[in-house]
């Protein structure tokens, strides 16, 4: 109900149906005046030139838009975005299924729920390039919705990249906790068989930065979550295929999102993507008292509410 529209009552009465209005959550999630039944997480295997990508799966029963999470350099999907902790609301995929916005999460290559590339390794423009394929997939199922991406930390950089090498497959971009630091790197090629090192609890714990923003019992269990499913670190090469992000061959609507205390994603790294970038439709938010893992911790709200405006603009 519009201000104009309230006019029309009495303003005592008026008063009340304003405050009526106001959401009253303070839970992450927005009001809808009904919790709808939880989604469930469905596991999907999609062909990537033979391979198979894992690609996790919450959807509302009828969506508003599609959002595809690529996840960060350690962690896949289930861990980043599903956490689950009772008496908590910290899975991302939740937190947009109750936006009314289907979300997918794709395990890269060595990642999850996908095995390795035969090679053993990841490179930057297979992943791209994988990520493209589920995304024409996601399309097939979404065909009359708007099919968004969104990258986390080193995924931000593999979502630009995909953004670049095919920018037919999304109508938007999403990057947050973007760490690319402009600069050539040197050619890098495999050298012998990948490490294939052990992950850790102390590494699976290390982007909850500030003190308080999520709980210890939610700790423990993004740490439990991040071993159960990444036991062992992904293995990368051809770093050198990252020198190719630019940001004028973006050409999609763009929204940086960055933490406010994030050490991996400083303002310049953020500031040369924003002024670079091809379109005009961009934006570049700071969540406050933001992490590199704020849509997990406290401005988790802010985070849901900034990815809405920019994902459903239009239909709020």
């Amino acid at each position: 109900m519009t201000w104009l529209e309230l006019r029309r009552f009495p303003p005592f009465l008026a008063l009340l149906l304003a405050m009526a209005c106001i959401p009253g959550r303070d839970d992450g999630k927005p009001d809808r005046g009904f919790d709808p039944p939880a989604a469930e997480l469905v596991l999907h295997t999609v062909d990537s030139d033979g391979h198979p990508i894992a690609v996790w799966e919450k959807s509302p029963a009828e969506p508003r838009a599609v959002l595809l999470l690529v996840h960060g350099r350690t962690w896949s999907t289930v861990p980043d975005f599903d956490l689950q902790v009772p008496g908590e609301n910290l899975s991302l995929m939740d937190g947009l299924v109750d936006l009314g916005i289907a979300s997918y999460g794709i395990d890269l290559r060595g990642y999850g729920e996908t095995p390795r590339d035969p090679s053993g390794w990841t490179t930057p423009n297979q992943a791209a390039d994988d990520v493209a394929v589920v995304l024409a997939w996601i399309r097939e199922r979404h065909a009359t919705a708007d099919v968004n991406l969104f990258g986390w930390s080193q995924g931000s950089r593999v979502a630009q990249l995909t953004a670049q090498r095919h920018p037919e497959a999304l109508d938007r971009l999403v990057v947050f906790g973007y760490p690319h630091r402009p600069g050539q790197r040197p050619v890098q090629a495999p050298g012998g068989d990948p490490p294939m090192e052990a992950t850790t609890a102390e590494a699976a714990a290390s982007d909850f930065i500030i003190p308080g923003s999520i709980s210890q019992v939610a700790i423990e269990a993004y740490v439990e979550s991040a071993l159960a499913a990444d036991p062992v670190r992904s293995d990368w090469t051809s770093g050198h295929e990252f020198n190719a992000l630019d940001p004028a061959r973006v050409t999609v609507p763009t929204l940086i999102l960055q933490g406010e205390h994030d050490p991996l994603s400083p303002p310049r790294f953020q500031n040369w993507l924003f002024t670079g970038l091809a379109t005009v439709d961009k934006s570049w938010v700071v969540i406050p008292g933001g992490d590199h893992a704020a849509f997990l911790e406290t401005p988790r709200a802010y985070f849901l509410s900034a990815l809405e405006s920019f994902l459903l603009r239009g239909e709020m």
